[in-house]
């Protein structure tokens, strides 16, 4: 296995997309508008946006080829107790079929360097409880919180 983690680029749009084709039907939103896709990647490649797209790269020795095989949404962020910022995951996806290969693992422990390297004072995400595929690779990494969130959907 040969994986990268890097931040997205130009010519990982049809990758990304793909992935996140399969990531908004699994989660509830099949009917989100190209529009929509295309603004996403638009401020994912924009440097001065604080959504940032971090990618798992199989890269194919033999042949050359590049396929991606997760994506992780970040959106950096002022915090109040400092003037360091903290990053909230938004989106962790592996394609399924590529799961058990230690792909998660290797995303994170990348997100993880970069928000050292950056200066941030704290990764944090959440899960869906039953969503316990990925607290298996959480509770390795992490702490988990015990807060409760609330929300006002306002459309």
């Amino acid at each position: 296995m040969m994986i990268e983690i890097g931040q997205a680029k130009p010519e990982h749009r049809a990758g990304w997309e793909n992935l996140w084709r399969k990531n908004i039907v699994q989660f509830g939103a099949p009917d989100m508008s190209d529009d929509v896709i295309d603004g996403l990647w638009s401020r994912i490649l924009d440097p001065d946006h604080p959504v940032q797209a971090w990618l798992a790269i199989d890269c194919h020795t033999e042949t050359g080829d590049q396929t991606v095989v997760g994506f992780a949404h970040l959106i950096v962020h002022p915090h109040t107790f400092t003037l360091r910022n903290v990053a909230y995951l938004e989106d962790f996806w592996v394609e399924p079929n590529q799961r058990g290969r230690g792909i998660g693992g290797l995303m994170m422990t990348a997100l993880q360097d970069h928000a050292r390297k950056s200066n941030w004072v704290r990764l944090y995400w959440l899960t869906a409880k039953d969503n316990l595929g990925a607290q298996k690779l959480y509770d390795r990494i992490a702490k988990r919180d015990n807060s409760v969130l609330y929300k006002i959907d306002t459309i």
